[in-house]
């Protein structure tokens, strides 16, 4: 019986031994589960933050280059409006009355004398009579051009372009901006 006694005493110590150590691995588990549990938590919270953060720099270069795409849009339909309004005007004075055309002539010839006194004249086929009776011209030749008046001296040394598409492309990089304006507000 004794020794019943000693056996029921290793074997009860040892549950007792075994149920601390069961009791403190559990312990251990759930702390390391505890811990892990809250870094898993803590990485689920930084990537959701940089999830949104990268959800909101999309969602900026989203609009951003949808505003740019706007921009160009519009500024390319600005470009083809001032584009037609320039050729339109071209057109108009291409087309105006011949006593226009010619009071124009004789003031550009009045206004090139002052450099060249007596001028070679170029023009466009067609509107030599425009010049008839323009005093000191040395010569009048028609050309293929557009509306306006070449003069240059009698070597060719010095042209002065007064033809209306190179007249207008002057004023028009000038005023661009006033035109501009005028157009769009």
């Amino acid at each position: 019986m004794a020794l019943d006694g000693v056996v029921r005493d290793i074997v009860e110590s040892a549950r007792r031994e075994a149920d601390a150590l069961i009791q403190s691995a559990e312990e251990e588990r759930r702390s390391i589960l505890g811990t892990a549990d809250e870094k898993i938590a803590k990485m689920r919270r930084t990537k959701e933050r940089e999830l949104e953060e990268a959800l909101k720099r999309l969602r900026r270069q989203e609009i951003s280059s949808a505003e740019l795409e706007a921009k160009k849009i519009v500024l390319n339909k600005k470009k083809e409006i001032l584009d037609l309004t320039f050729e339109q005007t071209l057109k108009e004075l291409t087309a105006m009355p011949s006593t226009d055309k010619k009071r124009i002539y004789w003031k550009s010839i009045d206004s090139a004398r002052k450099v060249l006194p007596t001028p070679r004249v170029y023009c466009p086929r067609g509107e030599r009579e425009l010049l008839t009776g323009a005093a000191g011209l040395s010569e009048v030749v028609e050309e293929d051009m557009g509306a306006g008046l070449i003069l240059e001296n009698a070597d060719g040394s010095m042209r002065l372009d007064y033809r209306f598409r190179t007249i207008l492309e002057s004023i028009w990089e000038q005023e661009l901006k006033q035109i501009s304006v005028l157009l769009f507000g």
